[in-house]
């Protein structure tokens, strides 16, 4: 073979390489182009942005040219490669003596290796980083250029996708089922807009929230019966007014002597129409009749029946018809937004480090929250309806009611009990000791009840 012909041959390699690293960089940008970024990088030019976002609504049909384009360079690349480069090398091996087969099986694996490794830099990795730095650039470039490819190609993708569906038919496999979009897709998707800008970080957070909510009931998004700010029919008129008067809230449960005798629901503002129209402010005059929904509801489900029936608070139930909680609108738009509480309503509950390298943890404090504090998986029988707060952890984990200045150890961490309000931890000191002991889990004999 003439030298002209094997030059011809290796530069037509070299084109299909390039050819294969432009149809890798096309595939690249179509993959990793947002949509709501083209409309940016388009200047204005409405064709150009039109043509690319017709590549964006149906992304499959020009992958698929794309594919035939990279098969078809590949199968050029190692034809035209193995024909000419492989001779040339064993020609040259062979002057050096050695034995024809010895010389064409080293030119065979020397021109593989060589030809493998220009296809991978020039065709492969080079235009992936290209078009992963910019993907709406390149597309908007290429958009007139990949429309004709596709249009060009289109019989044989028709052809292509019908083979492979009857293929998948014969194996029983469904070839129109797509797979369903999971929730840590759809976060990672959200944290890659937020990283580059098309969201915001509240957006994330917004977003995380919801999902987190979807997984809660009822029971986790309540306030709980001790937290609960009630007001009581057997009081005086004085009273119930001095407590509305210092409370931030609109809302009150009420009962009688204790709320298993719940009497209903008052609204502030009902109280202060009556007075402004200098009318009689009995209270059980204003009760309305609350919601009753059970502990086990869904978050959202308890959002649906406050928009079907126009009423923003519920009383939650347990199982045996007994009050354990209060939930109302404001508690499930503070689970999507976060914090809400107005300037004078009082402090979250709250850790506090102390200087001797302790933590002071209120009794209330959430289990979710101090796991992310100390970044901690979960907590032993971890259950939103078995507990949620740390005083619950506690009791749950010991199997009794601590008495103060009690003791145990779990894991690496050290638990007191500092003070009690009768049968609830009010605040406990939390010391988490600095090692790679493996967690035990385990009680000492002296922290077991009697």
């Amino acid at each position: 073979m003439d030298s002209p012909e094997t030059s011809i041959k290796l530069a037509l390699t070299l084109c299909c390489i390039i050819a294969n690293g432009f149809f890798v960089l096309t595939e690249t940008a179509i993959l990793e182009t947002h949509k709501s970024k083209l409309e940016k990088l388009s200047n204005n030019d409405d064709r150009k942005l039109q043509l690319a976002s017709k590549i964006m609504d149906d992304p499959e049909r020009f992958l698929s040219a794309m594919q035939i384009g990279i098969t078809l360079m590949s199968i050029l690349i190692g034809t035209l490669a193995g024909a000419e480069l492989a001779p040339i090398l064993s020609g040259l091996l062979s002057t050096l003596s050695i034995d024809n087969f010895y010389a064409d099986l080293i030119a065979f694996i020397c021109s593989v290796v060589f030809i493998t490794y220009l296809n991978l830099i020039i065709g492969e990795l080079v235009p992936k980083k290209i078009a992963g730095n910019s993907p709406e650039t390149i597309l908007l470039h290429f958009a007139k250029l990949l429309n004709k490819m596709e249009l060009s190609t289109r019989p044989f993708v028709h052809f292509l996708s019908a083979s492979t569906n009857m293929v998948l038919a014969i194996c029983g496999i469904n070839p129109r089922v797509e797979d369903a979009v999971t929730e840590d897709e759809v976060k990672n998707l959200i944290e890659q807009g937020t990283e580059d800008g098309t969201f915001e970080k509240t957006e994330q957070d917004m977003v995380d929230r919801i999902f987190h909510m979807s997984d809660q009931t009822a029971y986790a998004l309540m306030r709980p019966r001790t937290q609960m700010f009630w007001l009581d029919l057997a009081d005086s008129l004085e009273h119930n007014l001095e407590l509305i008067k210092e409370n931030p809230d609109t809302i009150f449960p009420v009962g009688k002597d204790n709320l298993d005798d719940f009497a209903g629901v008052l609204y502030a503002k009902d109280l202060l129409n009556a007075a402004i129209n200098k009318q009689d402010l009995n209270l059980a005059k204003y009760l309305r009749k609350p919601m009753f929904i059970p502990r086990s509801m869904e978050s959202f489900r308890v959002l649906e029946k406050f928009k079907e029936t126009g009423t923003h608070e519920a009383i939650v139930l347990d199982e045996y018809g007994g009050v354990v909680g209060f939930i109302t609108i404001k508690d499930i738009i503070s689970g999507i937004v976060g914090d809400i509480s107005l300037n004078n309503e009082p402090e979250p509950i709250q850790i506090i480090r102390r200087d001797d390298q302790s933590w002071l943890v209120d009794g209330l404090y959430s289990i979710d929250d101090f796991k992310e504090q100390f970044e901690l998986d979960e907590l032993p029988d971890e259950d939103p309806d078995h507990y949620q707060t740390m005083g619950g952890f506690i009791t749950s984990y010991l199997g009794y009611i601590p008495k103060e200045a009690e003791k145990f150890t779990w894991n690496n961490f050290t638990f007191e009990i500092l003070d009690m309000d009768r049968a609830r931890i009010d605040k406990i000191m939390v010391i988490k000791e600095d090692t790679d002991k493996e967690p035990s889990g385990e009680k000492t004999e002296s922290e077991l009840p009697v």
